[in-house]
């Protein structure tokens, strides 16, 4: 009997509430289930629903759970933790269900009675001063997909090094050994605290606001997420009394039957809204992920909706907020991630301020606010965003915010309005300016046993056999981040090559899901030039 074999009749013998699935399982799917454990890491973990080690389900959940309570037991003398969840199938069952693991292990824990968006979890962890926080959440992903983020004291993402660590614990328990206490007995004794901070993180988010301006018509969808009650009140609060919310995906539901990928990177993502706004005439359309920390739009323009790109939303937010605040810092800072396009760095030196660039995901860009902090400079810091439609403005969160991000784009949009423009005018005025640069994200997917060793195989031959020319223009900069020295930045599974012409390829595996992104950035030659560099990189993906 393998080692797989094994796994699966422990699990028959022990997994309660779980036989009629095990049982039904063919043997691909005794293969893919137990092959492995799902993989913890920064992003921790994240997989689809069911039974079996490379599933999630309460066993894993339990797991993980009493991995992390025995980090933090071994590190602090009496750590508490902050939880959330959002609106996907078992979500709440689930953060519960940690809840109940951590009390069993004597760990204050500070829970959310209702699903609450990702960024407002990182701001509980700072609010009640945890140890860590957990948020319950895969984020964009299909239905059949939900995760489980770990974040650190300061309220980011655990950092590389606490997440290796973590890693071990969770190695040395046992599945069928963990122990949790009765949830609704834990919360009468207090040992869970249901707690509520809308008020305070509200708060907070207000004070970001750059503009008074509010006439403006927007639709909003939460796309069946957390958004669905904060960002509404938030946008009456502020002001923005013309707002319709898309009837169909106003309510929590973790099937997403009107939006099979709830990710607004996605045009589909949007149409229910862009026909709505078509109906009433809106001016913009704003759109949020499942657990409310990314943000899609589409403006009103001569010609219909035109949807912004996260590159380009986050060179107006950037051009917006330093054009238009009344106190900004001296020396101020913004940071960007790598992937990220290049023209936000000459917009915002164009204003006197830093542009710093980190590693791809909102957890570096915390690190650099807690630098600042460190030297009592946490004010210098304005404005961070990454191409994948993540923005914080602030420092009272450490990952990025859908919910300060619908605000400001409402105001930057209103404030143009008011001028006289649309937000496709304004970036028209900035590409006349500063130039433009054309970007395409592209996912090459690897699934099961075999995609992961492919996935390995085609990066160890990126490395060995590196582009000479992106589309012609030839390579001028090429960096390994897993060996480099020059930048002040972690080691990273990331390839990035730059041409003569500006124009870039940047390889990474995703940190949460089984494939390789491919950026493609065009300095000339438009949508055709990216066409055809894609067509150069799908040779590398093969």
């Amino acid at each position: 009997m393998n080692e797989i074999e094994q796994r699966y009749n422990e699990w028959k013998a022990k997994a309660e509430g779980l036989a009629a699935e095990l049982a039904a399982m063919s043997a691909d799917d005794v293969q893919e289930a137990f092959y492995k454990d799902l993989e913890f890491g920064t992003a921790g973990l994240r997989g689809i629903l069911g039974a079996g080690t490379n599933r999630l389900n309460n066993y894993t959940i339990g797991k993980v759970t009493q991995g992390l309570a025995d980090y933090l037991l071994a590190h602090v003398k009496k750590p508490a933790v902050a939880i959330s969840y959002d609106s996907r199938k078992f979500s709440e069952e689930f953060a519960r269900h940690a809840a109940a693991v951590l009390a069993h292990n004597g760990i204050k824990t500070y829970i959310t009675g209702e699903l609450k968006p990702t960024p407002y979890l990182s701001f509980m962890v700072r609010h009640f001063g945890c140890d860590a926080g957990i948020m319950i959440t895969a984020s964009h992903n299909p239905a059949k997909f939900n995760g489980y983020k770990v974040y650190g004291s300061d309220g980011c993402q655990v950092t590389d090094k606490a997440a290796g660590e973590i890693f071990d614990y969770i190695q040395r328990v046992k599945t069928f050994d963990v122990k949790a206490v009765d949830y609704a007995a834990a919360v009468e004794k207090g040992c869970v605290s249901v707690a509520d901070v809308t008020r305070e993180y509200l708060d907070c988010v207000y004070e970001r606001s750059v503009s008074d301006k509010r006439k403006l018509s927007i639709v909003y969808t939460p796309l069946n997420g957390t958004g669905c009650d904060i960002v509404p009140q938030m946008l009456r609060e502020r002001g923005f009394d013309d707002v319709t919310v898309v009837p169909e995906q106003a309510r929590p539901d973790g099937s997403f039957a009107t939006c099979p990928y709830p990710n607004p990177e996605k045009a589909e993502a949007l149409n229910l809204a862009l026909e709505l706004a078509k109906s009433r005439g809106a001016d913009i359309v704003i759109g949020t992920d499942p657990d409310a920390d990314r943000i899609g739009a589409a403006v009103k323009t001569k010609n219909g909706y035109r949807l912004i790109t996260g590159n380009e939303m986050g060179v107006l937010l950037i051009d917006f907020v330093f054009s238009h605040s009344k106190h900004l810092p001296e020396k101020p800072v913004a940071v960007k991630t790598i992937v990220t396009t290049d023209l936000a760095a000459r917009v915002a030196e164009s204003y006197g301020a830093e542009m710093r660039e980190v590693l791809t995901g909102f957890k570096y860009i915390g690190e650099v606010i807690k630098k600042l902090e460190e030297k009592g400079e946490g004010e210098r810091f304005v404005i961070g965003y990454e191409e994948s439609y993540g923005y914080l403005s602030g420092t009272y969160v450490r990952d990025k915010d859908a919910v300060v991000a619908t605000m400001l784009v409402a105001e930057m949009a209103a404030a143009y309005l008011a001028e006289g423009k649309t937000l496709e005018d304004v970036l028209d005025g900035i590409y006349s300016e500063y130039g433009r640069y054309f970007h395409r994200t592209v996912s090459f997917t690897y699934e099961g046993v075999a995609g992961a060793q492919k996935m390995k195989d085609v990066l160890a031959g990126v490395r060995k056999n590196p582009p000479r020319d992106i589309d012609g223009s030839a390579v001028v900069q090429s960096i390994d981040y897993m060996t480099q020295t020059q930048f002040d930045l972690p080691k990273s599974d990331v390839l990035s090559f730059k041409a003569s012409d500006g124009s870039k390829l940047i390889i990474r595996p995703s940190g949460t899901e089984p494939l390789i992104k491919v950026y493609i950035t065009a300095a000339t030659g438009g949508e055709a030039r990216i066409d055809s560099i894609l067509e150069q990189a799908q040779k590398f993906m093969a």
